[in-house]
């Protein structure tokens, strides 16, 4: 007797967020059936009425043009840039122990723009709101998993396995494939043993919203202090003179800066801007999380595959996380609706592994790129702080160089 409370579909997503999301837009069209798992309600577009720095979302992405192009072709980006979003068209970054300082400009690639700073509630809300109007896909939220059994696949001939989904509630829900996308603590990943390799920083990210005395001039910020990096990212508000607060500092500072006021708090942080934009003059609540980097040994299982914060979290020094992640989806889909359309099952192995070619390593290098820049500032020796502050001169002077770094910043060839 079948269980009344047992469903098949071909793909199932768990995780809502924005990697997850954006999985399910992308293989809507996939002639697959697909449903997506979240433990909570899909949030709708919120109503964006006021402009004070408390109206705004603390956690911000600084997107790339090739994550804007992938969210226009999911059909989310319209609904973003309807909502709120910031593009911003020079970079700025410089070193607080020196004279290092190196400026970034769209023009220099003849480009509109560098990216898009954009609220994560926001991308959320709008590929939320994509995800409803489509056909095909089954949005189950909220829906909590509890445990994941596996199984050969039927008759396919190779290694592809099955996983059996037991939610809390009793229902089961299996699939040919599991995508997991349920953030960098993934129960997912946890369930099915994959390991990963992590460490601590030894640092916190303070994030909140301010406003400034000045307009952020559509620029990015960057100080690099020993104590660890500090962002600046444009918001787009009246004036513009809010900017996202990102500040990476040591663990024992952390908790000094998290108890200030805001009126200490905003000479603290201007003192840490050097008053770049001037006075701080309001400043939403501060949020602090432990800053920890962690990569999954492998991405794939047979009929499993890993995306986003599941398979890698990243230093936040370049606001890369959330690219990295919709670059993961992007190429999965690619790899799947090509396996799709020469008639092969999507949970093969060697369909998922092509996957996982493609993107592992450039995972790998951003996380090795964001730690070496990490260590590299944070060391004050008189050597390393002559090194750095050379070598920002000496890219600031090479426009060769200089573009290839924005293209690549930009997610672009």
């Amino acid at each position: 007797m079948v269980d009344p409370r047992e469903d098949t579909v071909d793909i199932a997503i768990v995780g809502g967020g924005i990697a997850g999301l954006a999985a399910a837009a992308a293989l809507a069209d996939s002639g697959c059936s697909v449903a997506v798992l979240e433990a909570r309600e899909l949030p709708r577009l919120p109503t964006l009425e006021g402009a004070a720095p408390a109206d705004y979302d603390a956690r911000v992405s600084a997107l790339t043009p090739r994550s804007i192009d992938f969210l226009q072709a999911l059909g989310a980006w319209p609904a973003i840039e309807a909502a709120r979003s910031c593009p911003y068209r020079h970079m700025t970054v410089w070193d607080a122990e020196g004279t290092g300082r190196i400026e970034f400009d769209a023009q220099e690639v003849s480009a509109p723009s560098l990216g898009s700073i954009v609220e994560n509630r926001i991308i959320t809300a709008a590929l939320a709101q994509r995800v409803r109007s489509l056909g095909g896909l089954r949005v189950m939220a909220p829906a909590r998993l509890a445990t994941i059994e596996r199984s050969p696949g039927p008759d396919t001939g190779d290694e592809a396995r099955r996983s059996l989904l037991t939610l809390e509630d009793g229902t089961r829900l299996r699939c040919g494939l599991l995508i997991a996308a349920d953030g960098a603590l993934s129960p997912t990943r946890q369930m099915l043993g994959m390991p990963t390799r992590e460490w601590e920083y030894g640092h916190r990210a303070i994030v909140t919203t301010v406003a400034f005395e000045k307009g952020h001039q559509d620029t990015a910020w960057q100080r690099f202090l020993q104590s660890g990096p500090l962002a600046l990212l444009p918001l787009d508000s009246p004036e513009d003179r809010l900017c996202s607060i990102v500040w990476s500092i040591e663990e024992h500072l952390a908790d000094d800066i998290i108890a200030l006021d805001d009126e200490a708090f905003g000479e603290a942080l201007g003192q840490a801007s050097e008053h770049v934009l001037g006075k701080v003059t309001a400043c939403a609540a501060r949020k602090a999380f432990p800053l920890r980097q962690r990569h999954a040994v492998d991405y794939v299982l047979p009929g499993v595959a890993l995306v986003g914060d599941a398979a890698h979290t990243i230093h936040p020094l370049a606001g890369q996380g959330i690219n990295l992640g919709l670059a993961d989806v992007q190429v999965l889909a690619e790899e799947l609706n090509t396996a799709l359309g020469r008639g092969l099952d999507p949970g093969r192995e060697d369909v998922l592994a092509r996957y996982q070619r493609r993107r592992k390593g450039d995972n790998l290098a951003m996380m090795a790129a964001m730690d070496g820049f990490k260590r590299l500032f944070e060391q004050d020796t008189p050597p390393l702080r002559w090194l750095r502050n050379t070598g920002m001169r000496a890219v600031a002077a090479m426009p060769r160089v200089k573009r290839q770094i924005i293209r690549q910043a930009m997610g672009v060839s």
